[in-house]
Formats: structure tokens, sequence, C-alpha cells
């Protein structure tokens, strides 16, 4: 009796599974993927690729559906970036392609110093689809997964210091920024100087209604990079910079100044902070 029970107990899981695996497919519909650069590492920005195929097979979606885009280490969620796709999934048409960009950031990761440590690192990405009015997790439906290599970056990547003007580190994986650091009134960043042209992008925030009209400013060494005024409370800015830019030195100073400041004990109620803030600056990204 118990040998039937056994039996029958492995044969309705194998339904189970069975009936699970058909939920994660998604008829006519094929997903491809690639990356800007053709080496990924951790600490890097770089910007992918999704090509998505319709066969003529494929099944409308009833519905505008969310793309979510998990990047695994391990057991890990490193990072994420689920977004809207640009034409909404609802009027996706048999035999057709959707092609579009988005740039990732991949944190560092990489221990290079770990005596378990082979020379590269493997991230798992999972994509697919869920409805953003689903609480319950049913409509996730995964499309894709691959394994992709990563290696550390280049000996010559310049190193970022925090030098003056900073507070610590603020973690939030519920907040747009995910995280951050604060800047005073100004803030003093030492770079190396790779003596080569790069690119520079500075993603961070302000407090738009504790300090109106806001202008922050971008310096390097003496010379202002950028000012401008947010009208987000969130910005990402990206600048190419010159060699020539950089001068002669092996070290360069980048500079976050602001015209306003404010003390959140001061401006939001129940607050206790006494910290004098300017910016958010989520991360720095210098390559």
């Amino acid at each position: 009796m118990r040998r039937w029970f056994s039996i029958l107990m492995v044969m309705l899981l194998l339904v189970v599974l069975g009936s699970c695996q058909k939920k994660m497919q998604v008829r006519g519909l094929e997903l491809s993927v690639g990356f800007a650069e053709k080496t990924l590492t951790d600490n890097l920005m770089t910007d992918m690729q999704y090509r998505w195929k319709t066969g003529q097979d494929f099944v409308r979606f009833d519905q505008d559906l969310n793309v979510f885009v998990h990047f695994w280490h391990k057991n890990n969620l490193l990072f994420q970036d689920d977004h809207v796709p640009t034409v909404p999934t609802s009027r996706w048409e048999p035999g057709k392609e959707y092609t579009y960009v988005r740039r990732i950031y991949i944190p560092r990761f990489i221990d290079e110093f770990d005596p378990e440590f082979k020379g590269e690192e493997t991230l798992k990405l999972v994509v697919g689809f869920y409805s953003p009015f689903d609480r319950t997790g049913k409509s996730k439906t995964e499309v894709l997964i691959k394994n992709l290599k990563v290696l550390p970056p280049p000996p010559d990547t310049p190193e970022i210091i925090y030098e003056n003007g900073w507070y610590d580190l603020e973690i939030d994986p519920n907040a747009f920024l995910k995280q951050w650091r604060w800047t005073a009134r100004e803030a003093v960043c030492v770079i190396d100087n790779p003596h080569r042209d790069a690119t520079l992008v500075i993603r961070g925030g302000v407090n738009l209604e504790a300090v109106p009209g806001q202008k922050v400013i971008f310096k390097i060494n003496d010379t202002v990079l950028d000012e401008f005024v947010p009208q987000e409370s969130t910005f990402e800015k990206t600048y190419k910079i010159t060699k020539d830019m950089l001068g002669d030195k092996d070290e360069f100073r980048l500079i976050i100044t602001t015209d306003k400041t404010f003390i959140p004990a001061r401006t939001i109620p129940g607050s206790r902070d006494e910290r004098e803030l300017g910016v958010q600056i989520s991360f720095i990204y210098f390559r």
C-alpha cells in the first residue's frame, strides 16, 4: 500500500512539474540579448540589446506586461533591470521583431583574492514577463535563462577614492537609487588619471521639496564640466572626458558642489538627522 502511495505521489509531482514548465513557456516568442562590450567585467557600464521575435504562431498578449531582468550570482540577486518594453506587449503582433537597448551597470562583486577564484565568475541572467497588477507572483513567466562569463576589470581601470565631503554609504533595496552617499555642500573624489579619453557617468538625486531650484555643479580639477538644475528627483549624466581635460598628473579631482543644502531635522517632520546634505550620489563610473 505504501509503495503504491509513493508511486502515486511521484506521478502527481511529475504532473505538477510538467504543468509548471508549460506555464513558463510563451508560444511563438524568442528572445536574444547582446552587449556592447565583447568582454563583460564587474564594475562595468554597458548597453544591453533586447531582440524579441514573434513567430506566426504567437498568441497576442491581452494586457501590457513588464519585463523582469535578473542577474544572479550563485544564490544572490546581484542586480536587476525590470522595465516596460518600448512597444507595449498588448500591441505585439505575429511575425514581428521588437528591438531596443537599455544601459546596465554590473557592480563590483568579484573577489580576486578569494582562494577559490579561478579567474572568472558566472552570472545567471533570467528574463521574463510579469503583470504589474499581480501581487501573487503567479503571472511571472520566464522566457530566457542564460549564463554569462564575467571577468575582473582590466588592470588600468581607474580607482575612485571618496575623499572629502562625503557621508557614509546608505542602502535601501526598495528605493529607486538602491544605494547612495550624500554630499555636503562640496564633495571631492580623487581618481586615477588614465592619460587617455574616458567616459564619466554620474547617477544621483536631489530633494526637490526640501531644496527647490537646487543647482548642481560638476568640476574636473578647477574646470567646470557642467552645471544644471534637476527637474526631477533623480538624474544620470554621461560625459566624454578627453585626455587634455585630466591634466598631466597621475590623479585628478572630481568635485561635486551645490548652491543649496538642507538639514533634514529642520525641514522634514519627525527627522532627527542634523547633517547638512547636498546631493545624493548613487554611483560614479569612470572608465
